[in-house]
């Protein structure tokens, strides 16, 4: 009689991205990272968790992520509110099709864990109406802003315009595109104060996800 065994590997949450500088306001770096557990011949990782480490007292507190599974997370410090201290972004590459991408801001005064920024609320937040209209134009309305805008779409190639308009370029049916969740979250300080603002970057698509 033979008894077989196998063996199955454990994978164990590693570090796969660190940053370092004063989150928690005691004028003490502190030590920021991101743990997950890597796929094997893949670089897809799963179980991400922000990581502070106090740089006076040691102690570490673990923030887990509601999206936590992506490719390539990373970290970036800076101060996103104008309190002096850096507060701590986030963002994962989903992988798929659309480009979206996780972005998540933390603050960690005094070593409590505050969410400043959720890339779902913002994408719930920010909804808009794309209508194709004659003459070879787009137009789309941001509901949150109240803005419209109007996108002249005419130097695109003959094939695409041909299946959408007539020789007059009149519609020949009613079409509606979209707009993607966000695809990119950019820190930028645009008045040089050293306090960050954000740049976002969402896709306005028209047909099966092309972009205008």
């Amino acid at each position: 009689m033979y008894n077989y065994y196998s063996r199955q590997t454990v994978n164990l949450p590693s570090i796969v991205t660190f940053a370092r500088s004063d989150v928690t306001g005691d004028q003490v770096p502190d030590n920021v990272y991101l743990t997950g557990i890597k796929t094997s011949d893949s670089p897809f990782t799963q179980n991400i968790t922000l990581h502070v480490q106090d740089g006076r007292t040691g102690s570490i507190k673990s923030v887990p992520l509601r999206e936590n599974a992506g490719y390539n997370p990373t970290i970036f410090l800076g101060d996103f509110t104008g309190n002096g201290v850096h507060d701590i972004l986030i963002s994962i590459a989903s992988g798929g099709s659309g480009g979206i991408m996780y972005h998540y801001i933390y603050s960690f005064m005094e070593n409590t864990p505050q969410l400043l920024f959720d890339f779902n609320e913002y994408n719930e937040q920010y909804q808009y109406q794309v209508m194709y209209q004659d003459q070879y134009k787009v137009e789309v309305v941001s509901r949150f802003n109240n803005k419209k805008y109007l996108i002249d779409i005419s130097k695109r190639g003959s094939r695409y315009l041909n299946e959408i308009y007539d020789a007059n370029g009149h519609l020949k049916s009613p079409i509606t595109g979209f707009v993607n969740p966000l695809s990119g979250l950019y820190p930028v300080d645009f008045d040089s104060n050293k306090v960050y603002e954000l740049l976002a970057y969402q896709k306005i698509a028209g047909r099966y996800n092309a972009i205008l």
